[in-house]
């Protein structure tokens, strides 16, 4: 027997035609380059994804073909967040902090047709633009003044345009958005999201125990919007109706701060790097702005350090919200919150819950296996390789590539190194090409991380293993120091050695005045091996 229930779609553009009803009158801010702040609705951003899909079908954009975006995040980004999908093509966000020739890659592999660049990022563009052959349109955001030359500028073609669409009736199975990895191992793969897993993305988001956004708050996405949808965030304050403060390119802790406490923000995300630097400028003068509104700040991307967490809640009185995910996953997967009767443990036992990356979110299945792909039990301290499974998890990637990331009995391998406990909190102990194997025994470069950054000393620490005669690998510890602050060697030895195991103390530490990173902000290990991979060897 049946169920008796309406096969309603699942799909993008009942967040169009749910915000122009219901939340018209709803404010967008976006912060240009010159810190100026452009004010818009959502009933005007709505009419403007209609004069955005209309232009697209002015120049050939057919169902399934992919735009591109070269953007920072601002109203017109969102735009094409919503108009493409909602029009049948796929939106396919450039990551702006990558290296030319690897956009050039993405552009290619994608076949993007029509590319949509803020004015202040075509220096970025032209230098692969040649390279991308099947790109037919650029559009220009005229952010830093008019289109050039070659260029059609974005204003002046939507001005043409009516702010009405007859958007198709779209399976809910299409493609609506390609976001590619940050390709850290080999090239980026492209994970292809639907229009029914970002739609249940953004209703999982919107869940109490979830990010919990609603009506009454304001967003501010600080993660950019090329990566990974910016984590969903737009799409799920799109359904609600959220107040939304988009930051254009200014993402240094001062204009972050100063914009939080303005707008009244009241849930922000973005990766700990961002959030590291928040905390130093609001530890120089915690009274300089008020940030009372905010109910959360959520942190992923990489791991939070403990003292991140602690140091907000305890200075300042703002409460981080834990989450973990990937392109894979849509990418929400687990938050760390703590659930039933656990306000009742000790305050370390607490904060080793909401420093781990939590449990997995509805519908979401974890689980981790051994080398030879045998389940392991979930005892919190047995490592292994997470897995996940899920309605928003990759099944496979676009063009058929890294099939080995995918299980035969259907589950995604994330490449994280994890331990589960058995209340389901998964707690990463490091990336699988990260891990340092001392001897035949693995040692947690997170955990170390974790550890030095709770000196008060250190504002910065990335543990990576280099190579040993003896031993194979040991660790290494690359140090940004607090201004004005100092640590030895010894020092930092004699910190860890109260919270870790004595084969797990670096065999030496580097200091450095910025630790290099990936073009989605994380720590990149590959980079500190190449400079410093064989500093102990040298050291014979």
């Amino acid at each position: 027997m049946l169920g008796r229930m309406m096969q309603f779609p699942l799909t993008l553009t009942h967040l169009l035609t749910r915000a122009a009803s219901l939340f018209s009158d709803t404010e967008i801010v976006a912060v240009r380059p010159d810190k100026s702040l452009h004010r818009t609705t959502y009933g005007a951003t709505v009419k403007r994804a209609a004069r955005l899909a209309n232009l697209l079908t002015r120049l050939g954009v057919k169902p399934g073909d992919r735009v591109a975006t070269l953007c920072w995040n601002h109203e017109a980004h969102l735009e094409a967040y919503l108009g493409v999908p909602a029009m049948g093509a796929v939106i396919h966000t450039l990551n702006l902090r990558l290296h030319p020739s690897e956009i050039a890659y993405i552009a290619r592999h994608a076949e993007d047709t029509v590319i949509i660049v803020d004015r202040s990022l075509l220096g970025l563009f032209e230098k692969f633009r040649a390279e991308v052959p099947s790109i037919r349109h650029v559009l220009v955001v005229p952010d830093a003044g008019p289109a050039p030359e070659g260029t059609l500028d974005l204003e002046v073609e939507l001005a043409k345009e009516r702010d009405d669409f007859d958007y198709p009736a779209l399976d809910e199975n299409q493609a609506a958005m390609i976001c590619y990895t940050s390709g850290t191992t080999g090239n980026p793969k492209g994970v292809v999201y639907s229009h029914r897993s970002t739609v249940l993305h953004a209703m999982a988001a919107c869940m109490a125990d979830a990010l919990g956004v609603s009506e009454t708050d304001t967003i501010l996405p600080v993660v950019p919007m090329f990566h990974a949808a910016a984590w969903g965030v737009p799409y799920a304050g799109f359904l609600c109706g959220a107040k939304l403060v988009m930051p254009g390119p200014h993402l240094d802790p001062a204009s972050l701060v100063s914009l939080m406490a303005s707008e009244r923000v009241t849930l922000a995300a973005g990766v700990p790097t961002i959030w590291i630097g928040i905390l130093a400028l609001l530890d120089k003068d915690p009274k300089a702005h008020d940030l009372s509104a905010i109910r959360s700040m959520v942190i992923g991307g990489s791991a939070a350090p403990p003292a991140l967490i602690t140091g907000f809640a305890e200075r300042h009185g703002l409460h981080v919200t834990h989450a973990w995910g990937m392109t894979e996953t849509n990418p929400l997967g687990t938050l760390a919150r703590l659930r039933r009767g656990m306000t009742s443990l000790s305050p370390a036992a607490q904060l080793e819950k909401r420093a781990s990356q939590g449990y997995a979110v509805p519908f979401v299945e974890t689980r981790h296996t051994d080398e030879t792909g045998k389940v392991l039990p979930r005892d919190g301290a047995t490592m292994g390789e997470l897995e996940v499974r899920g309605p928003w998890v990759a099944a496979s990637y676009f063009g058929g590539e890294g099939l080995d990331r995918f299980t035969a009995d259907g589950w995604f391998k994330t490449g994280d190194v994890v331990t589960l406990d058995a209340d389901g909190y998964v707690k990463i102990t490091d990336r699988s090409k990260d891990v340092i194997k001392s001897g035949g025994e693995w040692i947690s470069s997170v955990a170390l991380e974790n550890a030095l950054m709770s000196h008060p000393s250190v504002l910065e620490a990335a543990v990576f293993a280099g190579r040993h005669e003896k031993w194979d690998e040991r660790p290494i510890a690359a140090i940004v120091l607090r201004e004005g602050k100092t640590a030895t060697d010894d020092e930092l030895t004699a910190h860890l050695a109260t919270q870790v195991a004595k084969y797990w103390l670096p065999d030496a530490y580097v200091t450095v005045a910025q630790i290099p990173r990936t073009s989605t902000g994380k720590f990149l290990k590959s980079k500190l091996r190449e400079q410093y991979g064989e500093l102990l060897l040298s050291k014979k």
